[in-house]
Formats: structure tokens, sequence, C-alpha cells
């Protein structure tokens, strides 16, 4: 009942809304047309009287013409007069005397307009002025021919039209007076200023088509527009008058204003109570929204929530805390301590937990870890965080609980633990794959010079009797020198390996290079390749692991002699050259390229060993510094990775760019000691 009671209401207060409406938009709806009808009425008017000014204009104009004729007999008097005539009715442009066969007598421009016929000669207007003199011949008076444009010079024109007036002396026709008017001028001078004061003012055609114009509506409003027909003998114009609409009182009269503020009043109750309506439904459907945006979300949420009042009575559960504790919502609601999910055996614990948040004393913001019992007997490891519940009064009614299940955290501890056991011995065995590799590269070197020295060594001995022993010594020595080195590299290797920091020592770059000499010599010696050596004068000591970085030095330089085998370059270009060059660069300070890509140290020593072979492919240098790979046919393709792990372990950076007019440059950084 009340809610039918209540449609009514509203019906009724619809029905007297959308009558007040209604009458509200009669009354304006007729005052509106009464003072358009009104202003229309006016306009229509004041065009009337336009077009009457300019008729009664041009009647004058005949008259002055007729006594222009009768002072002035013979063309010098007419032009002198006519002048005067042209320069106090400036809408005449131009005034001829013409005989009975049109033959031009004499003729005046106006001072105003005194190029009007620079563009186009007078004759291409003769139509005009001969069809004028027809029709003035047949009614014996003033006639008028149609509008035309006349183009100026600049690109500019005007709108003119020809009067001819038969012209009589003595009783006998003498020819006849051609007056050029300017549509724009008869505008502007025979027209009325108060009239056309904020208003808009031109001739158009009957179609519409304006032709001339003296002004327009002051206003961007929505304009009247009143036209009046100028009828001329033997032409027409429409006068065309536009005025802004005029802002008279809404209402007419005080009735009437009684009315409209009383519907005013009703439309302004009646929009703040359904503004009031408005906003409550939108609170309402707001609250609505809200409540079911927070019971999604925590229904979505795999954190259990529990709520308890002060006397811990559980007064809310989501979801997952259901699932957690394997009870339904409707088991928990209501229930007290000790609570279903708590263990037997901890019940005491718990409840002295419980006496402990009752008294007041902090628990632990992050909280603290706990076991729950299931419904089926299973324990469930769990994270429990508690705070206070407040109110909107903020008096604490109770106890909020983010209870987190920590069963599947605990199984992937264990995974963890089990997957970092077997990481940690499948490193150790690849670390020690990683030193026999390392080992068996880095030891073919020294190994195949012994061989060499041993070999030459035993053919010293096996040549004769005479047995040269300085050379004999010297290869022993060599070999001695070679195996001492095999243990360096042995040593080396085995701490690159442990990555432990070696010792450096200040190494003067030559140094480095002599170290190396004697086995580049017997490869270049094989192949026919001539090594080069450039060191820039005050070159600086490089700090480094002498025997890693002369290791470096020897893998660039053997396969940059291996890029060039026999043949490839020939010999005779010349390019058959190993170039060994050291030079000092700046990361701060220096040029911008030479500091490119350097760590921010002041001095760097940089070692570039360039080849003139075929270079590299873009799949090469793509997998260049890639662990075991290699274009060889004997390489284990450690080499290049090796060499960029060394340098990198001594704070430089090694790259390779195409050498000029073939081959690779590689270029490695040492800082400088």
């Amino acid at each position: 009942m009340k809610l039918f009671f209540r449609s009514r209401r509203w019906l009724l207060w619809g029905l007297l809304l959308a009558l007040v409406l209604v009458l509200l938009a009669v009354l304006v709806f007729l005052a509106t047309e009464y003072e358009q009808s009104r202003d229309q009425t006016a306009l229509e008017a004041d065009a009337a009287a336009l077009s009457s000014d300019i008729r009664s204009g041009l009647l004058r104009n005949v008259q002055t013409l007729q006594s222009l004729h009768h002072i002035a007999g013979t063309p010098e008097a007419w032009e002198h007069a006519a002048a005067e005539v042209l320069f106090q009715h400036r809408e005449m442009v131009r005034i001829e005397w013409r005989d009975n066969a049109l033959r031009l007598l004499a003729a005046r421009d106006s001072t105003f307009q005194p190029d009007l016929f620079r563009a186009l000669p007078r004759d291409q207007a003769l139509v005009d002025v001969r069809q004028a003199c027809d029709s003035a011949r047949r009614v014996s008076g003033p006639a008028f021919a149609s509008s035309y444009f006349w183009p100026l010079s600049g690109g500019q024109g005007m709108e003119l039209m020809e009067m001819c007036m038969p012209v009589v002396r003595a009783g006998a026709a003498s020819g006849f007076a051609v007056i050029t008017y300017s549509l724009p001028g008869l505008l502007s001078e025979l027209t009325s200023r108060n009239l056309i004061r904020n208003r808009g003012l031109a001739f158009t055609e009957a179609d519409g088509t304006r032709l001339a114009l003296y002004s327009t509506a002051t206003s961007t409003r929505r304009t009247l527009v009143a036209n009046s027909l100028l009828d001329l003998q033997g032409h027409t114009l429409m006068v065309r008058l536009e005025s802004p609409r005029v802002a008279y009182a809404l209402f007419p009269n005080v009735l009437t204003a009684v009315v409209g503020v009383l519907s005013l009043a009703l439309l302004a109750v009646l929009f703040l109570l359904g503004r009031d309506i408005r906003r409550r439904q939108q609170a309402e459907t707001e609250l609505a929204e809200a409540l079911a945006f927070r019971k999604a979300m925590e229904d979505s949420l795999v954190t259990g929530l529990r709520a308890r009042d002060m006397d811990s009575r559980v007064t809310y559960v989501n979801p997952a805390f259901c699932q957690i504790v394997g009870f339904s919502a409707e088991e928990l609601i209501g229930s007290g301590l000790p609570a279903p999910w708590w263990p037997p055996e901890l019940v005491g614990e718990y409840q002295q937990r419980q006496a402990v948040r009752l008294a007041g004393q902090a628990l632990p913001r992050e909280g603290w870890e706990s076991v729950f019992q299931r419904s089926d007997g299973t324990r469930v490891p769990v994270l429990i965080i508690e705070a206070p519940l407040i109110d909107a009064r903020g008096v604490q009614t109770g106890w909020m609980s983010a209870v987190i299940d920590q069963t599947e955290q605990r199984r992937a501890e264990e995974l963890n633990r089990a997957s970092q056991e077997r990481l940690q011995a499948t490193a150790r065995l690849a670390t020690m794959g990683e030193m026999a590799s390392l080992l068996s590269h880095e030891l073919n070197q020294p190994l195949a010079a012994m061989a060499s020295y041993a070999t030459g060594s035993l053919n010293l001995l096996a040549d004769g009797d005479a047995v040269p022993v300085a050379e004999l010594r010297e290869g022993i020595r060599r070999i001695a020198e070679q195996a001492e080195r095999a243990g360096r590299v042995i040593r080396s290797v085995a701490d690159f390996v442990r990555r432990r920091e070696r010792s450096r020592e200040a190494v003067p770059p030559a140094l480095l290079i002599d170290a190396i000499q004697p086995l580049l010599a017997l490869q270049s010696k094989k192949i026919g390749v001539r090594v080069q050596v450039r060191i820039e004068p005050g070159c600086p000591a490089v700090a480094c692991d002498r025997t890693m970085v002369e290791q470096v030095l020897l893998n660039l330089a053997r396969n940059g002699m291996q890029a060039m085998p026999d043949g490839d370059p020939p010999l005779r270009s010349g390019l058959r050259v190993l170039g060994i060059a050291v030079r000092t660069v700046r990361a701060l300070g220096g040029t911008p390229a030479e500091g490119e890509g350097l760590p921010p140290r002041k001095q760097w020593v940089e070692f570039a060993v360039t080849d003139h072979g075929q270079g590299l492919s873009a799949d090469v240098v793509e997998r260049l510094f890639t662990p075991f790979f290699t274009t060889k046919t004997e390489g284990m393709g450690l080499g290049l990775s090796l060499c960029r792990t060394v340098v990198e372990q001594h704070g430089g950076a090694l790259s390779h760019e195409p050498a000029e007019p073939r081959g690779t440059v590689f270029r490695f950084t040492l800082p400088a000691a």
C-alpha cells in the first residue's frame, strides 16, 4: 500500500511539473512571437523607407541633369558643369552627353573614381548604354539598364548601373544624357544614416543574389531580414535590410511576469528535490557497489581473514579461511574458545596467548607462526598477523586476523634445499671439467714448444761427432723455460677457475711481447708471415698477471697468423704482416672515441693485434666468444672466451673490428700501473 501511494504521489508531481512546463513554454513562445512580429514590421517599414529614399534621390538627380543641359550649351561648358554635379553626387561615377546616334559628344568621370575604365575600356559597356537609351526613347523619359559587374585595377570590381535620359532643347531632341551609377554609392549617398545604423544594407536580385553591400549587422545573434522592391524604369532591384534581434523584456505584462516567477520558483523546488533524490539513489548505488566489490575481493583472496569480538567469538570469516581449517562459515560464526581448529595438545598454549592479547600487550606486527588442525585431523602450518578492529567511532570492537597457509612454502623450501645441494655438486663437477678443458688448451702451446726444442736438440746430436754445445745449451734452456711456463700456466688456470684474486705486478708492454716473441717466430717462419711490433714511446707499464696476459697475446697473435694461411694473402701483396701495436688511451680527459667503453680510470694501455686474413662473417661474429665454438678442425673453442675473461678480470675490455683493407683487429685494454 505504501508503495502504491508513493507511486501515485510521484505521478501527481510529474503531471503538475509537466503542466507548469507547458504553460511556461506557451507564455515564452507567445511573448517571443509578439516581439519578433513587432520587430519584423518595424524593419519592413524601414526597408520601404530606404527604398523610397533611393527612388526620390534618383528623381532629384534627373531634375539636376535636365537643368545641366539647359545651362550648358557647348561641350566645354557642359563638362565644367558636369564636374560640379559629379562632385556633389558621389553616387554618379560618370556622366556622358551623346547624340541621337549614341556617339559621344562630351564625358566627365568622377574625381572619386578616376581609374574606373583603366582595366577595361568604356566601349565594353555600350551594350548596356544602348539598352537603357532604347528604353528611354520609347518612354520619352529616363530609363535604367540592368546592373553589371565592372572590374577595376588591383583585382577588385564594382557593380554599376546605366541610366539614359533624352535631352530636349528648344523642343527638339538633341541626344541623350548617360549617367553611370555605382550601386554601393546609391546605398551610401541616397539613404538615411539613422535607419541603417548597426544594420546591414545591400542590393540584391529577386532570387536573393547580392549585388552590392553597404554595411553588415553588428551582432552575431539571429538577425531579422526585410526586403523592399525598388522598381525603376527598365530595371528592378531589391533593397535588403538586416537587423539583429533587439533584447526586449521577456514578458510583456505584469501578470505574465508573476506567473513566470512562480513557475520558475516551482521549477527550482522540484529541481532541488529531484537532485536530492538522485544523490540519495547514487549514494545507495555506490554503497551497494562498494559492498559487492569488497565481498568479491575478500572471496578472491588466498589469505584467510577472520574477525573476532572482544569475547573472542568469531564474527566473520572469508572462504580462504574456511578452506584452510576445513570448516564452513556457518560452523565457525559465533564459535568461541577453544577454537575448533586448535590442536588438542596445544590448547593450553593458545589460550595463554589469547590471555596476553586481551591483557592489552602488543603482539608482533610481523606475525607469528602457528599450527592449525583441519576438520579431517591434518595439521596446517600457518602465519598469523593480527591487529585491533576499530569501528567508525574509533572504538576497538575486536580483532582482525590474516592467516596465511604455509604448506606450499614449506614444500618449496624443502625442494629448494635439495636443489641447492644438487647444484653445488654439479658446480663442483663443472669446475673440474672447466679446469681440465683450460689446462688441455693452455698446455698445448708450451708442450708443443718443448717438443720443437727437443726435436732440434736431437737433430744436433745426430749430425755427427762435432756437437754444437752452445746451440744445444740454448735448446735445453728453452725447454726449461717452457717447462717453467707450463707450471705457471697450470697455477694460473687453477686460480682462474677458482676465481681467486691473483697477484698483479707492473710489467712493461715490451717485456710481455718479448716473452712470446720466440714462439711467434717459430710459427711465422713456417707460414711466411712477418711480425711487426709498434710500441708507443713513453707507454707506461701495465698492472697485470703476467702469465695470463702473455697467454692472451699469444692466443690472439696465433689466431691472427692462422687467419693468413699460405697464399692468402699472396706474398707480393705486402699484406702477409701480423701487426702488434701498443698505445696509451685515456678514459677521462681524452677524446670520446678513446674513452668509449672503458671503465672510469685515468690511464689505460691498449694492445691491438691486426691480421690481414679474410675477416669474420656475420655468423662467426655472433658466436665468436662462445665457449667451445671454433672454426678450426683442431681447436677446442676456448681461446677467445678465455682471453675475454682474463681481460675483464683485469678491469679492461676486449673488442674486435674489421681492418683495412682486409682482415680483423682485436683490441684489449689493461690498466696502467
